[in-house]
């Protein structure tokens, strides 16, 4: 049983973008994208694919990685996650999202640290630079505590600036704390199993966004900010971002 371990969870279909993670960038499907970034930055983690389809496993398990097969009604990543885990047994386990192929060694370091303290769940957030980002609904906005707690996690933008009428610029934004979350999660083992039997929450019907499930619940999210660059491929044009970064 290992001490930590990282789960990618992966969906075949996509509202915003079906089938994106087959969606091949410069001949190679994004998730393998994905599943080499993390080889190569945190080879000390053993690391797991949960799929709920063939397609994706064979996908993974092609390049010489493992893929487990999950249920195809999971409603969010964590929840398939749990599934995993009870095949896997990490103690702490470390959820990339199968769209973030950038993701750091300085990341999942600052997850695994982060898991160890008093909370169940941990994230982390980026500074936004610009104002078409921080207005951009796929963008997931997060407010914190000063002592790394997560306050609120929206689509919306916030905070509001009330006094420029919602007119801000991109100084403002990078001068106030105006946080792009991240597809990154760790979680202690049992805190797994809880979120798996709790309901799914109102507000995270609204938002679509599974992290609320927790806070509405009561429990507490820790998060860190990191600078490291990072390109979420939830669009055709984030795809199209990724490829240009790839030069």
């Amino acid at each position: 049983m290992p001490a930590f371990a990282i789960i990618v969870p992966c969906r075949l279909e996509s509202t915003r973008f079906p089938r994106k993670l087959l969606h091949r960038i410069k001949g190679k499907p994004l998730l393998l994208w994905v599943a080499e970034r993390i080889a190569s930055q945190t080879p000390d983690y053993p690391l797991w694919f949960a799929v709920d389809d063939d397609l994706l496993g064979e996908c993974v398990e092609s390049a010489g990685f493992r893929a487990i097969k999950t249920s195809l009604q999971h409603q969010s990543g964590t929840d398939r996650i749990a599934e995993a885990n009870r095949t896997v047994r990490a103690s702490y386990v470390l959820n990339v999202q199968a769209d973030e192929p950038l993701v750091s060694a300085g990341q999942l370091h600052a997850l695994a640290r982060l898991i160890q303290g008093e909370c169940p769940m941990a994230t982390l957030c980026t500074p936004f630079k610009r104002t078409e980002d921080f207005a951009n609904p796929n963008q997931v906005k997060v407010v914190m505590t000063q002592n790394g707690r997560s306050l609120y996690f929206s689509r919306s933008s916030m905070p509001y600036a009330r006094d420029l009428a919602g007119k801000v610029t991109d100084a403002w934004v990078q001068a106030n704390p105006c946080h792009k979350h991240l597809g990154l999660y760790a979680y202690k083992a049992d805190f797994l199993e809880k979120f798996a039997s709790l309901p799914m929450g109102q507000l995270e019907q609204i938002e679509k966004l599974e992290q609320l499930r927790v806070l509405e619940n009561g429990y507490p999210i820790a998060i860190d900010v990191t600078a490291d660059p990072t390109i979420g491929v939830d669009t055709p044009d984030d795809a199209a971002k990724f490829e240009a970064h790839l030069g």
